[in-house]
């Protein structure tokens, strides 16, 4: 074997090998002591709020074996602020900090732009000019990628920059490498998990403490742990942003909130969750995705579910996320940590910039390039999404009744007609003289619990609408 370097940069080594009259490139890492000099990397700061300052904060405290491990210095010389008499836990020096966005994105000396801003009206603006100048960009914005990811990644493409968004999903979980780099030989039939921290928060809570919802959100928001608009949590939208991320990344398909379902955490009582604890089960917010690859179905969803207290994924508790990766060659992978917090994502960005630092001194893109965009779309090549309507599973629910003779008995008439059939039923006496009845069915499907439900709200002896949360069982989702 003859062996050719025809290539050095820092950090590595590119080098030809020949043996029996073929020829292989290979890329090698070099010891960084052996190398003479560091290459510096500029990066800019786009906002400076908690996930910023935590980049900050960790890169100073953990320079020293970053540089070693990265082959390279690294320099935040520019930050972006809209308000620059903030007062704000991380110093910086005067001369790096300014409410002028054209220091980081219009600058030909910063290599790395961090979008750490959030939102979708000026992060995208920027974002979009900055990859339009062939930039590199690092991001946690998960609303901006599930909502522009697919133009974003375009823009990338076409003019030669690169998007990270690893902290994006799961905070300090490495999921989007592990399903793009570490089970790249796999193919996903199912991804669930836990991807919002403040939920599952409140829902431990309400376990652990018998405390009400009300109760327990209150003390999430005194910690700090709910967003500012709070329906991102309470409503699901946040954990259903990641959900539609993790679908494109796993079957290369971008799907759109108004086509999945997306539910939160508002109508989960303590009645709930003492009921599925009888039957052995927590109830938690969990997104799913699901291919049918017989049919070349996809399905994405994100709603409360009865999960059962033997699978890993229920034992997730407090501000943790959990996510469990099925794949065809190796099995099931779960993944559990911090989902949010300054010190888990700036973990995340700094990976990314990580990534992006080995990309610019040579090392191939550990993102889809140009040339493997076809292959990668074939992921896709005529991947529909499931109806909603013919989801199959088993459902539970909880309806308010006033206490009068029959009421079961018509209860139950009305969920025959819909081909419905109980598996459990619990009654609870209330002391106003009403009484609430929670049942769990056989396997059924999404149509069939609408028209049930319907048709329950309108009988005189059914107070409000009946709530439904769906059983989760991970050997039956296709």
């Amino acid at each position: 074997m003859a062996l050719s370097i025809i290539g050095a940069h820092i950090g590595y080594l590119r080098y030809v090998s020949t043996h029996g009259g073929g020829r292989r490139e290979h890329l090698i890492y070099k010891n960084l002591r052996n190398m003479s000099e560091k290459r510096t990397i500029r990066i800019g700061l786009l906002g400076f709020g908690v996930v910023g300052q935590g980049v900050w904060k960790n890169i100073e405290k953990n320079r020293i074996a970053l540089e070693y491990r990265l082959g390279a210095q690294l320099d935040i010389t520019e930050v972006v602020v809209k308000n620059l008499g903030r007062e704000r836990e991380v110093v910086i020096p005067p001369k790096s900090i300014s409410d002028d966005a054209r220091r980081v994105v219009d600058n030909p000396d910063i290599d790395i732009v961090c979008e750490l801003m959030g939102g979708k009206g000026e992060a995208l603006e920027l974002t979009r000019r900055a990859l339009e100048q062939g930039k590199i960009v690092v991001t946690a914005n998960k609303a901006l990628i599930c909502e522009h990811g697919e133009e974003l990644f375009e823009i990338a493409r076409q003019k030669g920059g690169h998007y990270f968004y690893e902290a994006s999903v799961a905070g300090g979980i490495p999921i989007i490498k592990t399903i793009r780099e570490a089970l790249v030989a796999n193919r996903f039939k199912l991804i669930f998990g836990i991807l919002n921290g403040t939920s599952n928060y409140i829902l431990t809570r309400m376990e652990r403490e018998g405390l009400s919802f009300e109760a327990t959100l209150g003390d999430a928001r005194k910690l700090g742990y709910v967003e500012a608009d709070e329906a991102l949590d309470l409503d699901g939208i946040d954990a259903a942003h990641k959900a539609v991320i993790l679908a494109y990344l796993a079957h290369g398909k971008w799907v759109r909130l108004d086509e999945i379902i997306c539910e939160g955490i508002r109508e989960i009582t303590g009645e709930d969750i003492e009921i599925a604890a009888q039957l052995g089960y927590k109830i938690k917010l969990l997104a799913v995705i699901a291919r049918d690859f017989e049919a070349n179905k996809l399905s994405v969803r994100l709603h409360p579910a009865l999960i059962s207290k033997k699978e890993v994924i229920a034992g997730v508790d407090e501000v943790y996320n959990g996510v469990s990766v099925t794949g065809d060659v190796v099995g099931t992978t779960v993944l559990i940590g911090r989902g949010a917090g300054q010190d888990a994502t700036s973990s995340s960005v700094i990976s990314d910039i990580a990534d992006a630092v080995f990309m610019l001194q040579g090392a191939p893109a550990p993102v889809i390039s140009e040339e493997d965009e076809a292959t990668y779309q074939k992921l896709a090549d005529g991947l529909e999404l499931a109806d909603k309507a013919s989801l199959k599973g088993r459902y539970y629910f909880r309806i308010h009744v006033r206490d009068e003779e029959g009421v079961l008995a018509k209860i139950s008439e009305i969920m025959a007609k819909g081909h419905i059939s109980f598996a459990t039923v619990n009654q609870k006496e209330l002391e106003d003289g009403t009484a609430k009845i929670m049942v769990t069915t056989h396997i059924t499907d999404e149509a069939s619990v609408m028209q049930v439900k319907t048709a329950l709200s309108e009988q005189s002896a059914v107070i409000g609408r009946p709530v439904s949360f769906r059983i989760f069982d991970p050997n039956t989702q296709a």
